[in-house]
């Protein structure tokens, strides 16, 4: 085929100009073909929800965060969905009852670890040509910053070369997961501290080393029998895609066609409000962006006769009640603070969550499962109490009419753990975007891939561990010193690299 190029509607004037070409468009588009005599004329015009919706297999489902988000592209449909958690499928089945989820939808509840592809497929009746993409996010909490930082020690006995299993019997065009960022750096095998160089041990072997695990994840990826998928990692955050919430995570988007794909740019930044009170100059002033959606925007306007709450106890609500919106524990007077945090009070780190109250100015931290913990406590800017469950599903902006079921807990975990899903929108639409490039091309798959996975770093906010500072939120400005490593370039926005 030819060069594609796109022309919108009111171009129709200059449509002389694009001899020899195909154009390809959506509405606003239309598509044109040259004839013989080189007049360039309508062939059809097609609006984008008459355009191919893509089939779906989902992994690890858990919340349907990321289905959701995908979904609301209007491009594809989930056929399948596998999730070992009873509450979590209870939800699906519960949402999917009521027509809120693709009506062909199978939903398996299964651990996946114990499950051959090849059987569950034929069992479900799904021909695995039939599925264009897989998507999920692996359980990984072991390498979150938010819990106990682990390694795989036998990383083909991990979630992660499960989901590799399904890719590899499937051969999905495109295949989408995501994870923390923490894995990112992950080793293969551990070494106690004391064992380290630095320590007088001897060199980290390749195994040891930071990033093992993804990079053999890659290294297996490319070399699956009978095809071979390009890699390319994105580090984003889904504060700078209009989501209101900081929220740092890793998607990992493979295709058996060699082709890079890109991330949009970040869409969302820090315009307000502390530029417009004049407090602070924006990261971005080389970059005007959309201001982030606060949570005063997210939750200001929902009203709950009988919120479903995870609350804290009346102790820990003694100790928040002195803590004022936007502050966490160190704007308690010192003898409080010893008192309320013990020996975490002598800590070097790790205690940025404790007695956190949150502000309606500023997007949210991180969700977290358990908001009523003293260590990770999520409290309602204006209400000594817990975030409820409605609040946390606004703020990862699952439709208000979507169900929950299980204990308190349970739905706490499915919302707390689920991807947000502004950023499954986000993505869904690069996706469907290359996929419709590679069908208008009519491209083959690759047995190897022609390129090197990459890592793209994504980074237009400060660091989540940053949020606060001397007890008060605080949004680091141009002008600031700052020696941390960790927040290196603030005003870099998109770094590339190779694994």
């Amino acid at each position: 085929m030819g060069r594609v190029t796109r022309i919108r509607r009111n171009d129709l004037g200059r449509l002389h100009k694009a001899q020899g070409r195909i154009l390809l468009y959506c509405l606003p588009f239309l598509y044109y073909n040259q004839d013989r005599q080189g007049q360039l004329k309508v062939r059809e015009q097609v609006s984008v929800t008459k355009k191919r919706k893509y089939r779906v297999l989902s992994l690890f489902s858990g919340g349907m965060g990321l289905d959701l988000g995908l979904e609301q592209t209007g491009r594809f449909e989930t056929v399948v969905c596998i999730e070992k958690e009873k509450a979590f499928c209870d939800t699906i089945r519960l949402n999917h009852s009521k027509g809120r989820l693709s009506r062909n939808l199978q939903i398996l509840e299964a651990d996946i670890s114990a499950l051959d592809p090849k059987h569950v497929l034929n069992e479900l009746k799904v021909d695995p040509e039939s599925i264009d993409v897989v998507v999920g996010g692996p359980p990984c909490q072991s390498f979150s910053t938010a819990g106990r930082r682990g390694t795989t020690q036998d990383p083909r006995g991990t979630l992660l070369w499960d989901y590799l299993r399904f890719i590899q019997y499937i051969k999905p065009k495109i295949f989408l997961m995501e994870n923390v960022r923490g894995l990112l750096s992950a080793a293969l095998k551990h070494r106690p501290l004391t064992e380290r160089p630095d320590q007088g041990g001897a060199p980290l072997t390749d195994e040891e080393m930071p990033g093992s695990v993804v990079n053999l994840f890659a290294q297996d990826l490319a070399t699956l029998e009978g095809v071979g998928y390009h890699l390319d990692i994105f580090e984003v955050n889904a504060v700078n895609y209009g989501a209101p919430q900081l929220r740092e995570r890793v998607l990992f988007i493979g295709n058996c066609y060699g082709r890079e794909i890109d991330f949009p740019q970040p869409t969302h930044g820090n315009d307000s409000p502390a530029k417009s009170k004049g407090s602070q100059p924006s990261l971005f002033d080389e970059e005007a962006k959309i201001p982030w959606r606060t949570l005063g925007e997210t939750i200001g306007d929902l009203e709950e006769e009988n919120p479903v709450v995870l609350d804290f106890s009346p102790r820990k609500k003694s100790f928040l009640a002195m803590v004022p919106p936007g502050s966490n524990w160190r704007s308690l007077p010192v003898e409080v603070q010893i008192e309320s945090m013990g020996k975490a009070w002598y800590a070097k780190g790790g205690r940025s969550g404790w007695w956190r109250r949150l502000t309606f100015d500023l997007p949210s931290p991180t969700l977290v499962t358990m908001p009523n913990h003293a260590s990770t406590s999520l409290c309602h800017p204006t209400e000594t109490r817990a975030l409820s469950i409605r609040e946390y599903a606004r703020i990862q902006e699952f439709p208000d009419e979507w169900e929950f079921s299980g204990t308190v807990s349970q739905q706490y975990a499915q919302v707390g753990n689920a991807v947000p899903t502004r950023l499954g929108k986000v993505a869904g639409d690069v996706i469907a975007t290359e996929l419709d490039s590679i069908m208008l091309n009519n491209l083959t798959p690759h047995k190897h891939p022609t390129s090197d996975p990459r890592i793209v770093y994504l980074q237009s906010h400060i660091r989540t561990r940053q949020w606060f500072k001397n007890g008060r939120v605080h949004v680091w400005s141009d002008g600031e010193d700052n020696n941390d490593a960790s927040y290196a370039l603030p005003k870099t926005i998109r770094k590339v690299k190779s694994i």
